[in-house]
């Protein structure tokens, strides 16, 4: 085994539909910990540094959309491995040179506690900074999406605003959404679970084309 490999066996993965790892941090807001987002949607995503330009649009990015985010009952938290008066210089920097304000908290993780709880700490990538990961939380705090982007690509804060869209709407509708999904498309029905239902699916009143491929209007 390489030395790599023995370093990737020991970091920690969280797992889809599976409680979000817990966490009590200091933040540029005050102490944080995943229970006071109880009842609210949860955008947790990591940046590698401070003062670095990738991160410095992304974090533009979530701040021009946290009023969007805002009315789907999603907060926005960043994270990154470095020292609260380093987030809140960086955060200052930002209004100074781009007239933009961030609204939402930036978690401080200099023992890398949290990032290493959520694999944000990958080795190959780097040993010191945490990677571009994104991780969407439902209100009841389980882990419903994670994305890992390389320090190279900034994310696309679009996406995630589709995604907890999707989620949000599958959790109230009982459906899957398609490829590119966005609100007022149709969604996909769920597949039918009997030979019955599945003969029977033709006449259901769906959009079909083939019993496992329907789709329906909202």
């Amino acid at each position: 085994m390489t030395t790599e490999t023995q370093a990737l066996a020991t970091v920690t993965f969280p797992q889809l539909n599976k409680p979000a790892p817990d966490f009590n941090a200091k933040t540029t807001h005050g102490q944080r910990s995943l229970a006071d987002y109880k009842g609210k949607w949860l955008l947790l995503f990591s940046h590698p540094a401070d003062f670095t330009p990738v991160c410095t649009t992304e974090f533009i990015g979530f701040a021009n959309a946290a009023d969007r985010f805002s009315q789907m009952n999603t907060e926005l938290l960043g994270l990154s491995i470095d020292s609260i008066h380093s987030h809140i210089a960086w955060m200052r920097n930002i209004k100074e040179n781009f007239g933009v304000t961030i609204p939402f908290p930036i978690i401080e993780d200099l023992s890398m506690r949290v990032a290493k709880s959520y694999g944000m700490v990958q080795p190959g990538a780097s040993d010191t900074s945490a990677v571009r990961a994104t991780f969407i939380i439902d209100p009841e705090g389980i882990l419903r999406a994670m994305l890992y982007y390389p320090m190279s690509n900034g994310r696309a804060v679009d996406e995630f605003i589709r995604l907890v869209d999707a989620l949000q709407t599958s959790d109230a509708n009982s459906c899957a959404t398609p490829e590119n999904w966005k609100r007022g498309e149709e969604v996909i029905v769920p597949p039918p679970h009997t030979l019955e239902d599945a003969n029977s699916r033709e006449g259901q009143g769906y959009n079909y084309v083939d019993w496992y491929f329907s789709k329906k209007a909202l």
